[in-house]
C-alpha cells in the first residue's frame, strides 16, 4: 500500500479514473480482494499532512470486527479459522499443514509441513 508522497503522486496521476480504481492501483486491496476504502482515504488524509486520531483510539465508539476465539462449522462442512489468526501466527499464503484429529480430546492440530513434505513437530 502506497503512503505519503508516493500515494499522492499515484492518486494525482490517476485522478481522471473512478475512486475504486485509484484505491486498487495504490494497493488498498485486502487478502480476499476486497477494496480497503477506509484505509485508502485515511492514508490520503495523512499524506496531505493532517494528523488523525489513532484507529485504536475508538473515536467513533465502535471497535469494528474483532477476532474471537471461536468459530463454527459452515453449512458446507468447512471450518474457517480466519485472517486474524493466520496473521497472528505468522502464517503465509500457500503454507501447507498436516491435519491431525484427536477425537479423545476433541482437538484438531495443524502441523506445518517442511519443504520436503514432512511435518514439523516442534511448534
Amino acid at each position: 500500500m502506497l503512503e505519503g508522497k508516493a500515494l499522492l503522486d499515484k492518486a494525482r496521476s490517476l485522478s481522471n479514473r473512478p475512486e475504486d480504481q485509484i484505491a486498487r492501483a495504490c494497493g488498498y486491496v485486502g487478502p480476499s480482494g476486497r477494496l480497503l476504502k477506509k484505509s485508502f482515504y485515511r492514508a490520503l488524509v495523512e499524506a496531505k499532512g493532517y494528523k488523525l486520531p489513532s484507529q485504536s483510539g475508538g473515536g467513533s465508539g465502535t471497535k469494528g470486527r474483532q477476532a474471537e476465539f471461536r468459530t463454527k462449522v459452515h453449512g458446507n462442512g468447512n471450518l474457517l479459522i480466519g485472517n486474524a489468526y493466520t496473521r497472528r501466527m505468522g502464517l503465509e499464503p500457500g503454507q501447507e499443514f498436516k491435519i491431525e484429529v484427536h477425537k479423545e480430546t476433541g482437538s484438531i492440530w495443524l502441523l506445518p509441513l517442511e519443504q520436503d513434505g514432512s511435518a514439523n513437530e516442534a511448534l
